[in-house]
């Protein structure tokens, strides 16, 4: 089935159904099974946070339903298309047209401004709003002519955020997104995350370490062994500024 071209978001709708999907790296007695069968339906508007330790599945859910990984089995549908027998063609095109990324690490080019880096974005989508108006709305509309040096870790990272909904996408994937990040900046990362999602529309899913940023979703998934130990809840989603570190 084709992609879905972008509308309006119809908040509750199902965008992700995934179901029994499973990743193992390696074979035999040294075969590492990043994911053990996991089941999951994401609702379009949604901000979900994903906790865990460290190996427990949570990047690789994000990574393999980002199409940025495959799955070892399993199914993995986004509004109803099957992912995980896309050609790498029509993945890369998922991508670009569907979905942001924000990393730990910004990953922006030192050479270029705040601007000319959420321009790369831009240049290529197929529907993008202005650099300008993507810097705006992450607060950086005086900061947008400075290159990465000149700028603080977590301007830094709201260029990156800039980048990623440049191009409007359905979802915003984050791992880790304050993970190099002091407590107080980190805060000023997740309200900005928080106003992409009430303004856009978009999904955000966050994987993180900081178990006090459940407080800000609307679900929390728990992970533990590659499996979903449990998902909680939130009867109302927290400011991220009123979260304790």
């Amino acid at each position: 089935m084709p992609l879905a071209a972008k509308a309006a978001p119809e908040p509750g709708q199902p965008i992700y159904t995934v179901r029994g999907l499973t990743k193992v790296y390696g074979s035999g007695p040294a075969a590492v099974h990043a994911l053990a069968g996991v089941d999951l339906d994401v609702a379009e508007g949604e901000i979900i946070v994903l906790l865990g330790p460290s190996g427990s599945g949570k990047s690789t859910l994000l990574n393999i339903i980002g199409g940025l990984d495959r799955c070892t089995d399993g199914t993995a549908r986004f509004q109803g298309a099957e992912l995980t027998d896309m050609s790498d063609a029509a993945l890369t095109r998922y991508r670009r047209d569907h979905v942001g990324f924000v990393f730990q690490f910004y990953n922006l080019m030192p050479s270029l401004t705040a601007r000319e880096n959420v321009e790369l974005v831009t240049e290529i989508a197929p529907d993008p709003m202005p650099a300008g108006d993507a810097l705006a709305m992450v607060g950086l509309d005086a900061r947008m002519d400075h290159f990465p040096a000149q700028m603080s870790g977590g301007e830094q990272q709201r260029v990156a955020i800039a980048r990623a909904i440049a191009k409007q996408p359905r979802v915003l994937f984050c791992d880790e997104p304050t993970g190099a990040l002091d407590s107080k900046t980190g805060k000023a990362v997740l309200s900005v995350l928080r106003d992409v999602n009430e303004q856009t529309g978009a999904t955000v899913l966050i994987v993180t370490h900081a178990a006090a940023t459940a407080a800000m979703a609307d679900r929390v998934i728990h992970f533990k062994d590659g499996r979903i130990e449990r998902i909680d809840r939130n009867a109302t989603r927290r400011d991220p500024a009123e979260i304790d570190w």
